[in-house]
C-alpha cells in the first residue's frame, strides 16, 4: 500500500538519502533502523510528505504522492496518514479530546461525530478518565496515547512514528509497542516506526536497516 522507488535527498553539500527503495503492505508494521544520520527520520518526513525528495517516486493506496501539490496534497496527508512523533505536538490549550478531534475537524467531518470516534477511540485506550484534561495533566505514557488517538482519527492508510518511545520509560515504552500491536490485530493498522530501541523493532513484522542514506535489508 505504499510504495517508494529510488528517493534521493540532498541538503546543501550533504548527500542524506542515495537512492532507497521502500514497499510497504497493508496491515505490516515494518521498523527502520540504524545509527543517527543514517536518514531514517528525512526518509520518513519524505515518505509522510512533510518533506519533497530531489528524485524518486512514492505512491500511497495507488496515489503518486510526490507529485501533489499544495491544498490537495495537505488533505491527502490529513486523511490517509498519521503521525506520531518523540515530542507528542499536543496543542496545550486543548484538551485530550480536543486535541485527538482537530485533525478530523480540519479533514471536514461533523463536529459531533468527530468527537463520538474521538471519544471512542481515546477509551479503547484506557483514557476515558482524561477526556477534559489538558495535557499538562498527563503522564508522559498518556500523552504518548494521546497523539497515537490523534494519529488514528481519520482511519488513515498508514501511521508513521518517529522515536515514538524516545521519551518513555520502559513501562510506558512496552505498553506503546503493545498497543501498535493490538491495533494491528484488530484494524488491520499499518505502522513505519523509525527506532532505536530494539525491543520495538523485534516485535515488527519486518526490520530494515538503514546506513549512509541506503537501505541494507528488507
Amino acid at each position: 500500500m505504499l510504495s517508494a522507488k529510488n528517493i534521493h535527498k540532498r541538503y546543501q553539500d550533504l548527500e542524506v538519502l542515495k537512492g532507497v527503495d521502500i514497499e510497504i503492505r497493508k496491515g505490516e508494521i515494518v521498523s527502520i533502523v540504524g545509527s543517527s544520520g543514517a536518514g531514517k527520520s528525512t526518509l520518513l518526513h519524505i515518505l509522510g510528505t512533510l518533506d519533497k525528495a530531489d528524485a524518486g517516486s512514492i505512491s500511497i493506496n495507488g496515489q503518486p504522492v510526490d507529485q501533489m501539490k499544495g491544498k490537495k496534497l495537505s488533505a491527502f496527508r490529513n486523511r490517509q496518514i498519521g503521525f506520531v512523533f518523540q515530542f507528542h505536538h499536543l496543542l496545550p490549550e486543548f484538551t485530550a479530546l480536543e486535541n485527538v478531534c482537530i485533525p478530523g475537524w480540519i479533514g471536514g467531518g461533523r463536529k459531533k461525530e468527530v468527537e463520538q470516534k474521538a471519544r471512542g477511540i481515546l477509551e479503547s485506550l484506557g483514557l476515558s478518565q482524561r477526556l477534559d484534561n489538558k495535557p499538562q495533566q498527563l503522564s508522559g505514557g498518556e500523552q504518548q496515547r494521546v497523539a497515537v488517538a490523534r494519529a488514528l482519527i481519520n482511519s488513515p492508510s498508514i501511521v508513521m512514528a518517529d522515536e515514538p518511545t524516545g521519551n518513555l520509560d520502559s513501562v510506558n515504552a512496552r505498553e506503546l509497542h503493545q498497543l501498535f500491536l493490538d491495533l494491528r490485530d484488530q484494524f488491520n493498522q499499518t505502522f513505519l516506526i523509525v527506532t532505536h530501541n530494539e525491543e520495538l523493532a523485534r516485535l515488527s513484522d519486518r526490520i530494515m536497516q538503514m546506513k549512509d542514506g541506503k537501505m541494507m535489508t528488507g
